[in-house]
């Protein structure tokens, strides 16, 4: 493995030279597409740099929800159990636990895919 450039390093060089260097070149449809690479390019750089702390995090959140599932469950099957339970529960304290998980969660998820939003103060938009 290589310590330098990262891969994270590369992507972003990527969209760089994609953004400053080829879309001037282009216009129409050519140039919405190098926009869109562009974008995603910052996008696998992001979840690269931030991932594996993200998932850290919510391993953990899941986990403190779920105590009885394994630990080294697979992400997607903790996520389904917790849909699972919050769709048949009637434990309010269950249920306020995994709304807070869920907007923390929601909140990292953004953080990678659309920064900024996930800076959104919900706070009094969505009755809870």
């Amino acid at each position: 493995m290589q310590d330098r450039p990262t891969a994270a390093e590369l992507l972003r060089d990527i969209a760089a030279t994609l953004d400053e260097r080829i879309l001037p070149l282009l216009s129409g449809n050519e140039q919405h597409q190098v926009r869109v690479a562009a974008n995603l390019c910052r996008i696998l750089e992001r979840e690269a740099r931030l991932g594996p702390d993200l998932e850290t995090e919510e391993r953990s959140l899941l986990g403190e929800l779920l105590p009885d599932q394994p630990a080294d469950a697979p992400l997607a099957e903790l996520n389904a159990e917790l849909a699972r339970r919050v769709a048949t529960s009637d434990d309010d304290e269950f249920l306020a636990g995994a709304h807070a998980a869920l907007v923390a969660l929601t909140g990292q998820k953004l953080a990678v895919n659309k920064p900024g939003y996930d800076r959104f103060d919900f706070a009094g938009e969505v009755p809870v």
